[in-house]
């Protein structure tokens, strides 16, 4: 976890690598949840008896966005602005989802700060180069750029 002061100290990161994340289990529960809130109940995410027998993977498999919003908790993990009063999730662009991620395996987040932009109301907004690595795997789960307005 790094930790800054203030918007001000934070945008020394610009071009620098934050923290690597720590490592999250995606557990079945975790997968049937996001598929009930999603309304995306695929068998391959919620049918482990089908998904064992059926895919090759042997197992169900997380759906790809959820990974995508796992990315706010798992940069919430690796940095802070003290002086934060409000963040907002702006956006994403070129995401990819390498690799699929079967059910027990687990995540963490690598990134890089690749953009800072000043924003009215004492804010700026923010583009993360993400990776969402998986244990043990030659590929990420997910690439993507995200992007958050932060407020001081």
């Amino acid at each position: 976890m790094r930790t800054f002061d203030t918007i001000a100290d934070f945008k020394t990161m610009l071009g620098k690598d934050l923290p690597t994340g720590n490592w999250y289990t995606v557990s079945q529960q975790m997968i049937n949840d996001f598929a009930n809130a999603t309304f995306d109940k695929q068998w391959i995410h919620v049918d482990e008896a089908r998904a064992e027998k059926e895919t090759p993977f042997k197992s169900t498999i997380a759906h790809g966005f959820m990974s995508v919003a796992m990315i706010s908790k798992l940069l919430e993990d690796v940095f802070s602005i003290r002086s934060l009063k409000m963040g907002l999730n702006y956006g994403l662009n070129r995401v990819r989802f390498p690799n699929p991620v079967p059910v027990n395996s687990q995540l963490r987040i690598h990134t890089t700060v690749k953009k800072i932009e000043d924003l009215d109301n004492n804010g700026i907004k923010v583009t993360f180069s993400c990776t969402i690595e998986i244990k043990n795997a030659a590929k990420p789960a997910c690439v993507a750029e995200f992007i958050a307005a932060l407020f001081e």
